[in-house]
């Protein structure tokens, strides 16, 4: 048997949300129908997780975050503070005609974060994107088109400045190899062209 699923009382989760062994739920945090959280989590306060979202084991949700219909996480993400993972690439309350917008009356944009991908607080991801495997977004940022894998892209709109190592550090170049290694740890990685084609 693994560890217990802890729901704080002031959390709101629906009975027909999955939610993994060893995943924690914290204060005023709502899980939507449908929803799928993998082992080992962490939810936390005023979290909101909307209908059939799909999380991975081990990730880490910060207080705030926002998870809406058509994103899903892979195993092992961070979401800081406020994060915000947006659907709707044409969002309106109503419909052209005035009558108020149902859930017939648009299409949901379905994006990605990857496997070991950060994202820093306040960052917001637009409908449709993928954050790559590793990737990491800065605090604040704007997330308007994908990350490759393991790039490190900060600003408003996110711009690629860099690759990110395991251990979370900043990848530079090794000398006359092409390779990029990790001056904190010494971890040295091959990265594809198509990939680095977008550093400036």
């Amino acid at each position: 048997m693994g560890d217990p699923v802890f729901v704080h009382p002031t959390a709101e989760v629906s009975p027909h949300a999955t939610i993994g062994q060893g995943t924690r739920i914290w204060h005023q945090a709502q899980v939507r129908e449908g929803a799928v959280i993998g082992e080992g989590c962490i939810v936390g306060k005023g979290a909101y997780i909307d209908k059939d979202v799909r999380i991975g084991a081990h990730c880490k949700l910060q207080n705030g975050v926002f998870v809406f219909h058509g994103f899903n996480l892979e195993d092992g993400v961070f979401l800081g503070p406020g994060v915000m993972l947006l659907n709707d690439k044409h969002p309106r309350a109503i419909n052209a005609d005035g009558s108020p917008k149902g859930d017939e009356d648009w299409v949901v944009s379905e994006g990605i974060v990857e496997y070991g991908a950060a994202i820093g607080g306040g960052a917001v991801v637009l409908p449709g994107v993928r954050i790559g495997r590793m990737a990491m977004v800065g605090s604040g940022a704007v997330v308007t088109r994908d990350v490759p894998e393991r790039g490190i892209v900060l600003g408003n709109p996110a711009r690629l400045r860099g690759f990110a190592c395991d251990c979370g550090h900043t990848l530079g170049p090794a000398e006359g190899s092409g390779a990029w290694v990790c001056a904190t740890c010494g971890r040295v990685y091959e990265l594809s062209g198509d990939a680095t084609a977008g550093l400036r």
